[in-house]
C-alpha cells in the first residue's frame, strides 16, 4: 500500500511538472495574458489544476494543487482556479485526461460575432463533428455551474468550443493534445477573421461533405510503423 501511494505521488508530481510547462507555454504563445487561463490534468480520480490568481512563472513543485472529481481539495493549499466547475464537468462526462482554457484574443473575438465558427478550414474536424462547425457556448458568468452546463452543450460530440465573450476550452487524452487543439482553434479563428475583413469579399467555406472527407483522411495522418 505504501509503495502504491509513493508511485501515485511520483506520477502526480510528473504530471504537475508537465501541467506547469503547458501553462507557461500558453503565455509564451500569446494564448493567455497574466493569469487569465487555466490548465488541468487527470491522474486517476485526482484532478491537478492551476491555482487561482498566481502567475505561472512563479509555480514550483511545492505548489501542486489537486481536487477529487467532486471538487474537494485533496492536494496542496493554494486555491484552485475559479473555473474549476468547467474542468470537472469535462472530466465527469468525457474521457478527457487534460483540459486547457484560454482567453485567446482571436477566438474570443469570434465568440462575440457568431454562434459557431464557420467551416473555414478542414482542420476543424480535429475538434470533432463532421460538419466542421465549432460551437459557441452562450455567455454565463465565469466560475458558475451555468457556464459549465452551457459549455457541455457546446462540446457535445466535440473536443473543443468557444465561450461567448470569454474564450476557449479544449480537452484531450494528453496535455499536448489538449494544447494543440487550443492553438489550432485560435489559428482558425484568426484565419476566419482575417478572410472576413477583406472589403467586398466573403471567405469560401467548406461543405459538410468536404469536411467529412478531410476527417476520413486525417484519421490516417502521421507516421506509420
Amino acid at each position: 500500500m505504501g509503495e502504491q501511494r509513493r508511485d501515485a505521488g511520483r506520477e502526480a508530481a510528473r504530471v504537475w511538472e508537465a501541467l506547469v510547462a503547458t501553462a507557461r507555454r500558453s503565455v509564451a504563445d500569446g494564448l493567455v495574458v497574466g493569469t487569465s487561463g487555466n490548465v488541468s490534468a487527470r491522474v486517476g480520480d485526482l484532478v491537478l489544476v492551476t491555482p487561482s490568481g498566481l502567475p505561472y512563472d512563479r509555480l514550483t513543485p511545492d505548489d501542486i494543487t489537486g481536487v477529487d472529481l467532486g471538487g474537494r481539495q485533496v492536494v496542496g493549499t493554494l486555491v484552485p482556479t475559479s473555473e474549476l466547475p468547467m474542468h470537472l464537468a469535462v472530466y465527469r462526462t468525457t474521457d478527457a485526461r487534460a483540459v486547457v482554457h484560454t482567453h485567446a484574443v482571436h477566438a474570443t473575438a469570434v465568440s462575440t460575432l457568431v454562434t459557431e465558427l464557420p467551416p473555414i478550414h478542414y482542420m476543424a474536424v480535429a475538434l470533432g463533428g463532421r460538419d466542421g462547425r465549432v460551437r459557441v457556448a452562450p455567455y454565463a458568468t465565469y466560475g458558475t455551474d451555468e457556464l459549465a452546463e452551457n459549455m457541455l452543450d457546446a462540446l457535445a460530440g466535440r473536443a473543443g468550443c468557444l465561450l461567448q465573450n470569454h474564450g476557449t476550452i479544449t480537452y484531450g487524452t494528453t496535455l499536448d493534445q489538449a494544447y494543440d487543439r487550443t492553438a489550432q482553434l485560435e489559428w482558425m479563428c484568426r484565419l476566419w477573421l482575417t478572410a472576413s475583413s477583406v472589403p467586398g469579399l466573403r471567405p469560401s467555406l467548406l461543405t459538410e461533405a468536404q469536411m467529412a472527407e478531410a476527417g476520413t483522411r486525417l484519421q490516417g495522418y502521421g507516421q506509420r510503423r
